[in-house]
């Protein structure tokens, strides 16, 4: 197929077949674009749907993004991961206020510029919301073009990189161009999907270079696996009469960054230190289920405990330390696992089971 005729064949789908009803779909602008393409960055857009709404009913716009408190923003991402997507997010809109009277700049290379924009993103911004020609390669366009034009090579090394990037670009057409970019990712998350791609019924098969060799789950290459590190860590969780856990808010970089999280100790020993640091008398403890979460690095393995504490006269909690309300929790940007931690600690307090 020519470029045009492999554009013509892909929005003469999407006329037919492409999804025209997500939500970031309707009242488009860069805005709405701009944050579904943050939040659909390694997660599905089935995740995202509900994430999406939720996010836009609390914060319209970019300036109310900007003037958010971090715990608001984090709060509303919670469960959606990558952390630093979220406060990139907040600093770019701040930067979108601050520099550009609140519009986003109308080219690839200014919208790079703002943190946690990249070029596949900033082009997707601009064709979708602007209609501006600018090429897009998502994880779903690199598959399509991958298999397309049978690219060797994991897509992560520059040179396939280089050679997917020239492919997107010759193929994306002057006209309809915010059309062929959702078209592409669609094609991608619906037809031809990773596994079991639906080529019987893809307007591009008759020039597809891997369907024609029957490969087509061959491309694009994976990433050469390597064993996750495994790591371990112990999370108290000090609960005092009022059914309040102790938290503390981690350092804004990192793993985890800003969020409030649970202690992460060594030994059963360190929980002693622990509640001398914070005035805290130590009762029962009790051992809950462990639990493992996968960080794209390595596996975390937590132990975690459910332990009775009660407080001395004279302390509060310091600054990056609060004690959180389980039965009216505050919102606060929390890491998955301890939010899956305290809906236990609290199922166990309120059965009566933890000590």
């Amino acid at each position: 197929m020519s470029p045009t005729q492999f554009s013509n064949a892909v929005l003469d789908w999407f006329d037919r077949h492409g999804r025209h009803g997500l939500p970031w779909q309707q009242g488009i602008n860069p805005y709405r674009v701009w944050v579904s393409e943050i939040m659909l960055q390694q997660t599905q857009v089935s995740t995202v749907l509900n994430y999406f709404d939720r996010f836009m009913q609390a914060l319209p716009t970019v300036q109310a993004l900007a003037e958010a408190p971090e715990d608001e923003v984090l709060h509303l991402w919670t469960g959606l991961g990558y952390y630093t997507r979220a406060r990139n997010l907040q600093k770019a809109a701040k930067l979108v206020v601050a520099n550009h009277g609140g519009e986003f700049p109308r080219s690839v290379e200014a919208l790079t510029e703002l943190p946690g924009i990249g070029r596949s993103t900033a082009g997707a911004i601009a064709s979708i919301s602007m209609n501006l020609r600018a090429p897009i390669l998502d994880g779903n366009v690199k598959r399509v073009l991958a298999r397309y034009t049978a690219q060797a090579g994991y897509p992560g090394e520059p040179k396939v990189a280089n050679a997917l990037w020239a492919a997107a670009e010759r193929f994306t057409p002057m006209t309809r161009v915010n059309h062929y970019t959702q078209a592409m990712m669609d094609l991608g998350a619906t037809v031809c999907t990773r596994s079991r791609p639906s080529c019987l019924i893809c307007p591009l098969q008759q020039g597809c270079q891997a369907h024609l060799l029957g490969q087509e789950t061959h491309y694009p290459e994976p990433k050469p696996r390597k064993a996750l590190p495994q790591r371990r860590t112990l999370m108290p969780l000090l609960a005092n009469h009022e059914g309040a856990i102790l938290l503390y808010r981690r350092p804004s970089t990192g793993l985890w960054g800003g969020l409030w999280s649970l202690p992460e100790l060594d030994s059963l020993e360190q929980i002693d230190a622990l509640a001398d640091q914070h005035g805290l008398h130590l009762q029962q403890r009790h051992a809950l289920p462990g639990l493992t979460h996968t960080f794209s690095h390595f596996q975390l393995a937590i132990e975690p405990w459910l332990v009775r504490v009660e407080q001395a006269g004279g302390h509060v909690a310091e600054a990056d330390w609060l004690w959180y309300n389980l039965a009216t929790p505050p919102r606060l940007g929390l890491a998955a696992p301890v939010k899956t931690l305290l809906k236990r600690a609290a199922d166990q307090l309120a059965a009566g089971d933890a000590p």
